[in-house]
């Protein structure tokens, strides 16, 4: 199955977010990934519901929504009608992880779980069959342009081998670094997303950027 391709607006020009996002519309991008930061959770603050809510307003691709904030089941609801398709919210934020995956379906919305690089895949154990999508972290959260961290590759594989053994049908997402080098390594170790911001945004053609990844 071919990877899917997640360009992340963190990484856009936000001056020209119409034209970023209709740009992304007319790319083999598959997903939109949209980053929130709360300057709480992470140090960093990036932006929120009404700057999601102009994305979804151009986007003609579902939006992967990645909150990096406490308590995200406040905001469960008002992301998912800024438009919404895809809510991840970080293991490390909840209390209560299985009550906020069947939240986030309540609402129609795919489930996801994001992990920090230091956290162990086994915490997944209990939750695998209501996940669909695990997003690593194969950078620290907080700011786009990081180093990839290499360790990211025996996440994957461990990842891979908890879904197959439970029988799972959860998509593994991989967030932080991506490039045309770890693109392929990722890929043959089980992930099925990448995330890619400054490797997209920054490039002198993000459409070939973006096909590249996807027909690696």
């Amino acid at each position: 199955m071919p990877i899917k391709i997640a360009p992340s607006v963190l990484a856009s020009d936000f001056a020209n977010i119409q034209s970023e996002i209709e740009m992304l519309n007319a790319s083999e991008a598959d997903y939109i990934h949209v980053d929130i930061m709360d300057g709480v959770f992470v140090p960093n603050i990036s932006f929120g519901i009404p700057v999601t809510e102009a994305i979804n307003k151009h986007a003609k691709k579902p939006l992967d929504v990645h909150l990096m904030i406490i308590d995200p089941d406040r905001y469960l609801e008002a992301f998912k009608k800024a438009g919404a398709g895809i809510i991840s919210v970080h293991l490390e934020a909840c209390n209560h992880l299985h009550r906020t995956l069947q939240a986030i379906k309540e609402l129609g919305c795919k489930a996801g779980v994001a992990l920090n690089p230091h956290t162990s895949i086994h915490l997944l154990e209990d939750v695998i069959m209501d996940i669909d999508l695990v997003c690593l972290m194969s950078v620290n959260p907080g700011f786009g342009g990081q180093k990839f961290i290499e360790n990211t590759y025996h996440k994957v594989r461990q990842l891979k081998s908890l879904i197959t053994e439970k029988g799972a049908n959860t998509m593994i997402e991989i967030d932080g670094g991506v490039n045309q080098i770890n693109a392929p390594l990722l890929q043959e170790a089980g992930a099925d997303v990448l995330v890619a911001g400054s490797f997209v945004f920054s490039a002198e053609n993000p459409l070939e950027t973006i096909r590249s990844l996807k027909n690696i």
